[in-house]
């Protein structure tokens, strides 16, 4: 959810820098009497953007308010979707786990991913770990962001990771897969003086 949604708001502020970088730049162009293309509606300095016929045009007519209040009432609860889905979270709050007789029993994630940081954390070469589970509470997916000792492997990390802490986490919430995205670091540390 959160690629699409990044990319929706790359397409949206690329489409509203576009127009807005357009059309003021042909008012600027116009209003210091350059040279613009014979339909632009403003052609110099002296041009109004509304004349007094263009904005009296419609007022009499009974439909003409009612359709400006439903296209700019339309246009601010896009707006108001568009801004809450931007803090809407990632993360999971719980995962639905098959108890096996029929019915359903949800895990915190909070809870989960705080064993798996523990389980990823005692491992060797392991000084920090963070876990975050996203995708759906029926297929969740796990972010792992490990911090790794100078001296630490990174394959035999990996493999210690996706042996221990992951299969222990997908034994006792008893899902079938668990997709990963591990991204590994190195902790920064001074270079040693050989004498």
């Amino acid at each position: 959810m959160t690629a699409v949604l990044r990319r929706v708001n790359r397409v949206l502020l690329a489409l509203v820098g576009l127009v807005l970088v357009a059309v003021g730049g042909a008012v600027l162009a116009a209003g210091f009497d350059l040279a613009v293309p014979s339909w632009w509606p403003w052609s110099g300095p002296s041009d109004v953007l509304l004349s007094r016929a263009d904005r009296l045009r419609w007022r009499d007519e009974g439909w003409w308010w009612p359709v400006v209040i439903a296209v700019l009432g339309v246009i601010v609860l896009l707006a108001l979707w568009w801004l809450l889905a931007q803090f809407r979270r990632a993360r999971l709050a719980e995962i639905l786990i098959d108890t096996g007789d029929g019915d359903a029993a949800t895990l915190r994630c909070r809870t989960l991913e705080s064993v798996m940081e523990a389980d990823a954390t005692a491992q060797d070469g392991v000084a920090r770990a963070r876990v975050a589970l996203t995708g759906r509470r029926t297929a969740p997916r796990t972010r792992v962001a490990l911090l790794l000792e100078p001296y630490a492997s990174p394959g035999a990390a990996l493999a210690a990771l996706s042996t221990e802490a992951l299969a222990n986490a997908r034994t006792s919430a008893g899902l079938s897969a668990l997709p990963t995205e591990a991204r590994l670091r190195a902790v920064k540390h001074r270079a040693r003086r050989v004498t």
